[in-house]
């Protein structure tokens, strides 16, 4: 990770309090970068901040959620009250919810999108002019669902499909201003969201093994596979980069049934 260093970078993330988020704030303290991140869960984002505190960067923490307006617009305006810049806006906020178009329920499809699509959108759109200033960064969280279709989850198919064309249609709107933005898309990855998304134990466990077939690698993927990407698309070594969805899935978006 030498060529991605971050030092006198800084970088937002949303979703720190677990999962991806968390293991992109940990990656990003031990590139140099300064931190605020942001999360519904106080005592989670708290064991994130003591992680990146070890490697010496001691994260503004924010909790919030970030289906309340007025909680995205705290966060960015603390961020900018503590450190007078951004450089890198990492969105890696979401949630999972099983259902299909006969059990999605307008509640559950509005629960999704306002944090898997909304507080992006706004998120992205208060932290534009300070990325301008800094002509710095942005990297989406998005998944290999908004590049394949798989069916029972239907509301966070079209939730990840929504960031990824939001995803392209920034990045071309930025460009002149020089302000990258990239997605990653990841595949399966151990993580909580599944259980969180109402998956057992016993569930979980079973579709990590079935992992194993729908992945061309063979198996799931790990969180840290994840946040080097991400770390890559916000550094510098990807500097001739935007609009770009990288599949971080162990080949799953280019497998096909046969």
């Amino acid at each position: 990770m030498d060529m991605c260093d971050l030092s006198g970078k800084v970088a937002l993330i949303s979703g720190a309090s677990s999962g991806i988020g968390a293991g992109t704030a940990v990656l990003f303290s031990k590139l140099g970068a300064k931190l605020a991140i942001t999360g519904r869960k106080e005592d989670n984002l708290k064991k994130t901040a003591d992680e990146c505190e070890k490697n010496g960067s001691k994260p503004l923490m924010v909790v919030a959620d970030l289906s309340n307006e007025g909680d995205v617009k705290n966060v960015m305006e603390k961020t900018i009250s503590h450190f007078g810049k951004l450089n890198i806006l990492v969105n890696c906020a979401g949630i999972l919810a099983n259902g299909s178009i006969e059990t999605t329920s307008l509640k559950q499809f509005d629960e999704v999108f306002n944090i898997n699509v909304r507080s992006v959108y706004q998120l992205t759109m208060l932290a534009v002019p300070h990325l301008i200033a800094t002509q710095g960064t942005i990297v989406n969280v998005s998944s290999v669902n908004g590049i394949r279709s798989f069916p029972g989850v239907l509301a966070y198919n079209m939730s990840k499909s929504a960031l990824d064309q939001f995803t392209c249609t920034v990045a071309l709107e930025l460009a002149s201003k020089k302000v990258r933005v990239n997605s990653v898309n990841p595949g399966v990855i151990v993580t909580e969201i599944h259980k969180r998304g109402g998956m057992s134990e016993e569930a979980y466990a079973q579709f990590l093994e079935k992992s194993r077939g729908t992945h061309a690698l063979g198996r799931a993927g790990q969180v840290d596979e994840v946040s080097r990407a991400i770390a890559f698309l916000a550094s510098d070594a990807s500097s001739f980069i935007t609009g770009a969805l990288l599949p971080v899935d162990g080949g799953r978006h280019a497998m096909c049934p046969r």
